[in-house]
């Protein structure tokens, strides 16, 4: 996955996100939908993660086709 592709993943979560929060403006959000939320945030954890890897590598002479997206929990274990 190029970064062009992970930018438009990116964008597709990002998009999700909005449409499902502002189709609740003003009511609260199912269970499920909460779940869906924050599946969502953790996607786009671990894709920025992973265009921060490729950035890194590109920066250090490396391949950046050598980044492995990280599993959420490793993700969100960061500090920010």
């Amino acid at each position: 996955m190029d970064d062009t592709e992970i930018h438009r993943h990116i964008d597709e979560l990002v998009a999700e996100e909005h449409k499902l929060e502002r189709a609740h403006i003003g009511q609260g959000l199912s269970d499920a939908e909460q779940a869906r939320l924050a599946d969502l945030g953790v996607q786009l954890d671990r894709y920025w993660d992973l265009l921060r890897q490729r950035d890194a590598r590109r920066r250090a002479g490396l391949d950046p086709d050598g980044a492995q997206e990280r599993p959420g929990n490793v993700v969100e274990g960061y500090r920010q």
